[in-house]
């Protein structure tokens, strides 16, 4: 069985959030890596984003994001719930990025002629900035399976992290639960 992406810890989630704040992009890098641990989205999903699913006409960020089919590993159309954590760390980023076309990406990319990242672009900027960060063994997908693993850690049911995940099948999203001693605690403290 391949080896599963690391789930990370509050302190690590922190150092990563450290190493942005002293590098370039910074405001774009944050709101990139926040939004994978607060939606769990896919690198995918989160490269193909544009402007417009995120924020609507008077600018505010959206309360769900609809993500289309042709967005989606699955193909099929699916919703993202932006919790007020989101949501702070999006108007952050949306306050910094303004572009005039509503239709570009909403992560802009650096290099002059793109049009934003691609999941493969997007998977190789997670890799670096773990490995600056100093956090081995996490990867572009370490900010889902943290996602699922965090809120299965305060009791949400298997079926709702699947559909949070977009995950056809529970057997997956348990795949994605990386159980540690906290839930065990908890979990006795119950008897």
């Amino acid at each position: 069985m391949a080896k599963q992406a690391k789930t990370l810890t509050q302190a690590e989630i922190r150092r990563v959030l450290d190493y942005i704040a002293t590098r370039k992009h910074s405001t774009r890098n944050r709101a990139l890596v926040m939004t994978t641990f607060l939606s769990g989205v896919r690198v995918g999903e989160l490269a193909s984003l544009q402007y417009k699913d995120v924020v609507d006409l008077e600018g505010n960020i959206r309360n769900e994001i609809r993500l289309s089919a042709e967005q989606t590993k699955g193909n099929e159309a699916r919703v993202v719930f932006v919790s007020e954590k989101l949501r702070k760390e999006l108007e952050q980023y949306a306050k910094f990025y303004q572009p005039k076309n509503i239709n570009c990406k909403f992560f802009y990319s650096q290099k002059a002629d793109s049009d934003g990242f691609t999941a493969n672009t997007l998977t190789q900027f997670f890799h670096y900035l773990y490995k600056k960060s100093g956090v081995y063994g996490a990867s572009s997908h370490s900010g889902r399976r943290t996602f699922i693993t965090n809120l299965a850690n305060k009791g949400i049911s298997v079926r709702v992290l699947a559909s949070l995940a977009g995950h056809k099948n529970i057997s997956t999203t348990q795949c994605y639960i990386d159980v540690n001693d906290e839930m065990k605690r908890k979990a006795v403290e119950l008897v």
